[in-house]
């Protein structure tokens, strides 16, 4: 785990953390703690924390479903020995959160669940998570992660000071 201030380049003075993690559930409730910590401790609003850590909690669980964890719950049910990365900046009125995975996948069809055409089916059990997260941030992206072996979403919104 990494957590600093960045390097200032004369305007905004941004920090970053970085999470490495194994693709588990119990992952989503230690990241969501650390990230807790620092935002508050880097002057970030509660209700601001507050949406952050539901967008984290929903991207780190669709990685563990979807992006090679299998729906792992703890380490001793995880097969592959699969990881998961998250990596957060805050700068000023904006915060980006990155999370990489190492289940493949295919960027179009994550793209596809971002934003479909029309509404997603309400009758489904499932499906709706991306989409929903889709609205409460400024953007999405999906890209190949760094290591090729999964994706990245990065998500962006501005917030109130």
């Amino acid at each position: 785990m990494n957590a600093r201030p960045a390097g200032n380049n004369g305007k905004v003075h941004p920090y970053e953390l970085s999470l490495e993690l194994p693709a588990v559930h119990r992952g989503v409730r230690i990241a969501r703690n650390v990230l807790r910590h620092f935002t508050r401790l880097w002057g970030m609003a509660d209700r601001e924390v507050d949406q952050l850590l539901l967008v984290v909690s929903e991207l780190l669980a669709n990685t563990i479903d979807h992006g090679g964890g299998g729906a792992a719950m703890t380490e001793e049910d995880l097969e592959t020995g699969a990881r998961m990365r998250l990596e957060f900046e805050l700068a000023g009125a904006r915060w980006t959160l990155r999370v990489s995975d190492q289940g493949g996948g295919d960027p179009d069809e994550v793209r596809a669940l971002l934003a479909p055409e029309g509404l997603p089916d309400l009758e489904d059990e499932r499906g709706r998570g991306l989409f929903l997260l889709n609205q409460m941030v400024d953007s999405i992206e999906v890209a190949r992660s760094a290591d090729k072996k999964g994706l990245t979403l990065t998500a962006t919104k501005r917030h109130r000071d």
